[in-house]
């Protein structure tokens, strides 16, 4: 198990998220809308073709987030 940021995950990783940083707290408001809370198990499917946005699985839902807002979850990649 591995501790970084979802930002320096690569495709394919599963990750659970241990925090998220609470600066800007309006991105953390919306990361939590998303289902992204602590807790929550996350996969890293794909990132775009020139490495922004990144597409991750939530529950059951994909979503896409900004390497920018990655790089404020903090992951124990599994």
């Amino acid at each position: 198990m591995s501790r970084t940021t979802l930002s320096s995950a690569k495709s394919g990783d599963r990750c659970v998220v241990l925090e998220i940083a609470s600066d800007p707290p309006e991105m953390k408001s919306r990361l939590y809308a998303l289902g992204i809370i602590p807790g929550s198990a996350i996969e890293l499917l794909r990132f775009a073709p020139l490495g922004d946005p990144m597409q991750v699985k939530v529950g059951g839902s994909f979503v896409s987030i900004r390497k920018s807002e990655a790089k404020i979850i903090t992951v124990d990649i599994q």
